[in-house]
């Protein structure tokens, strides 16, 4: 047990110190988090995803609803508003082309059936909450790019998770009801939507009152889990419902005004002060950290073949995310955004999950399935945090330069830290 605690404690000034050596080399920490994960676990097995149980689900989940519930205080509606439209053209068609290819590639290296195929590519079409949102956070992105991102690891996790038990349902029942599927997405996108926002109206208009009690700063967090609970149990986006309630806590006054109901405008809610958005912070890095960590730790590593089809599923999205993203988003977002925009297509923990599915179902290729989705979350995520220092280091401006010529020409951001190149400036 104190080889445990005293690990806990060396992982978490470890994560600081890979937060440091980001902000000097603009390698993400994420990379090393999950390299050491790696490490202790698949490759010297001191650590096994068995160890963990249950647990190791729940965190997950919980590592999910924080992370999108943080992420939520830091959007403002006008940005939204402004950035919906580039959000659904990149999302929808990255997430088409993306289960297109992943589809087409393991039906022919893998040789799975059809349905298999298809199910495959559905797991992997999204991009990860969990991975993408830290990496917005720690790169400083402008405003429009940022929330392109944030909402687009959401809605595409809805998409992945809703049509993968569709299709499941559907492979079982031996008929595929496609009203119903559209249905179900819509239905769990605006619902979840809903219910996350009266929920931040709800939290507010009663959080003053919870305040006169003592030992509450975390009370808005486990409003925020009945939020999410609540939303799944009516079969409802949780992740949707928990992004929504965090927009709504800083975003209040104009969700009221649009609403338009006096009792409300009348009405004296708390406001979520900058010290609370600070501990929100600190949460999610520690959760993050150790989220990290476990990912690396749950990596399963299948046959050569399958590492093969893993990292060709990997080129063949990325080189499809460029030219959508070149085709597809606002010109007026900046040319390292949206260069930055062309590599965040990492998969994660939906996609994680949802491997799973189709081997506890007893659908054919199960085991293939949940092996190489397990390397291609693992191999996208190293691309993109290896593309990361490279695009912020100008290494490859000579390619993205040209792509992205007719974007918004960069300007010097006073939230951009200078990267220093001098070691004596460290000292």
């Amino acid at each position: 047990m104190s080889e445990v605690i005293l690990s806990i404690g060396i992982i978490f000034f470890l994560a600081h110190i890979a937060v440091s050596v980001f902000e000097r080399t603009k390698i993400p920490d994420v990379l090393s988090l999950i390299l050491l994960g790696l490490i202790i676990g698949p490759l010297l097995g001191v650590v096994k995803i068995s160890d963990f149980g249950k647990v190791g689900s729940v965190f997950s989940a919980v590592a999910l609803v924080v992370i999108l519930f943080e992420s939520g205080t830091t959007l403002n509606l006008k940005t939204l508003s402004d950035s919906i439209r580039s959000t659904m053209y990149i999302s929808i068609s990255t997430f088409i082309l993306s289960v297109a290819l992943v589809t087409v590639t393991v039906y022919f290296m893998l040789n799975l059936t059809p349905m298999s195929a298809v199910i495959t590519g559905i797991i992997l079409g999204g991009t990860s909450s969990a991975v993408v949102i830290p990496l917005v956070k720690a790169l400083r992105m402008k405003g429009k790019s940022e929330t392109i991102l944030i909402i687009e690891s959401a809605v595409t996790d809805v998409l992945c998770i809703v049509l993968v038990f569709s299709l499941i349902q559907a492979e079982i029942n031996g008929s595929i009801e496609t009203g119903k599927i559209i249905g179900s997405i819509l239905s769990s996108l605006l619902f979840a939507l809903v219910i996350g926002l009266i929920g931040s109206i709800a939290w507010l208009m009663v959080l003053n009152t919870v305040r006169r009690f003592p030992n509450t700063i975390l009370s808005t967090f486990a409003f925020v889990f009945i939020v999410y609970g609540i939303s799944e149990f009516l079969g409802f986006s949780g992740a949707i419902a928990s992004l929504s309630f965090g927009i709504g806590l800083t975003n209040h006054e104009r969700i009221r005004a649009f609403l338009g109901i006096k009792i409300l405008e009348q009405r004296v809610f708390a406001v979520i002060t900058e010290t609370e958005k600070t501990f929100y912070k600190e949460i999610v890095f520690v959760i993050k950290t150790f989220f990290f960590l476990y990912l690396g730790i749950s990596v399963k590593f299948g046959e050569v073949t399958t590492g093969i089809t893993a990292i060709l599923i990997v080129i063949f999205i990325y080189a499809a995310r460029l030219l959508l993203t070149r085709f597809t988003v606002d010109k007026h977002v900046e040319r390292r955004d949206a260069s930055l925009i062309s590599i965040m297509v990492p998969k994660g923990l939906a996609a994680a999950v949802l491997a799973s599915i189709p081997l506890q179902q007893g659908m054919s290729g199960g085991q293939i399935i949940q092996d190489v989705v397990y390397l291609t979350v693992l191999t996208s995520i190293i691309a993109t945090v290896m593309f990361v220092p490279l695009i912020e280091n100008n290494k490859l401006e000579w390619f993205y330069g040209s792509i992205f010529s007719g974007f918004k020409p960069d300007t010097p951001s006073e939230n951009t830290p200078e990267v220093k190149t001098d070691p004596d400036e460290y000292f």
